[in-house]
């Protein structure tokens, strides 16, 4: 099983291709950035993972493995760049996408809790919104068609990147430290990824607090 790791993340292309998986998947959700900062992040478990064992088997650790700190670095800034991206492009096209915007309820939703989190300082939706399916992306575009400061916008989107870039690697590394460079130990990561993308799915559909007594609606 680490040779499998080994040639899936052994080379120097790993750090692009993670950094490009995470840039676009604000617009297409559906690529495995997550899985591929997972795996990576197990794969350099290797280089420091002690083997117990019997004195007479051999145990190769791999010359090649990721460095963490570069790998965290690449999805980060891939993170906050793209979030960037997409803001920027939702504010340019806002009448247009924010039309397409107002045919989806949920999206429509989404975006009025975000404008309304982001006014009262409260971005941590941004940071929640993050490990959700398609939640990036839902919050990057709404901010932007909703005309959001970048200003309000930003800090929160580097946080959510910090915390989601954070979370995934912290997976992948300790899950292999604690259960070897090993498929079963990149998977149980994965499941616990998905599992943070379901509660943080449910947070987000929670309905929001009902105005005050006497509030103006």
């Amino acid at each position: 099983m680490l040779e499998s790791l080994e040639s899936l993340t052994g080379s120097p292309w790993i750090y692009a291709v993670v950094a490009l998986s995470v840039l676009f998947d604000v617009f297409l959700p559906v690529l495995p950035s997550g899985v591929l900062v997972i795996t990576a992040a197990t794969a350099a478990a290797a280089g420091t993972t002690t083997v117990a064992g019997a004195t007479d088997k051999v145990v190769r650790v791999p010359e090649e493995v990721p460095s963490l700190l570069l790998l965290m670095l690449c999805a980060f800034s891939a993170s906050v760049l793209g979030d960037l991206v997409a803001f920027r492009l939702a504010r340019r096209g806002g009448d247009r996408l924010g039309r397409a915007i107002a045919r989806s309820r949920r999206l429509t939703t989404a975006q009025e809790r975000l404008g309304g989190a982001l006014g009262r300082g409260g971005g941590i939706l941004v940071v929640i919104a993050r490990f959700a399916p398609a939640g990036r992306s839902v919050v990057s575009l709404g901010a932007g068609t909703g005309h959001r400061k970048a200003r309000e916008f930003l800090p929160w989107s580097a946080l959510a990147a910090v915390a989601w870039t954070g979370y995934s690697a912290g997976l992948g590394y300790f899950g292999g430290q604690w259960l070897g460079t090993t498929w079963t130990s990149a998977g149980v990561s994965v499941l616990a990824l998905f599992a943070a993308g379901a509660l943080a799915a449910y947070v987000l559909r929670r309905p929001g607090p009902a105005p005050a007594a006497g509030q103006a609606s």
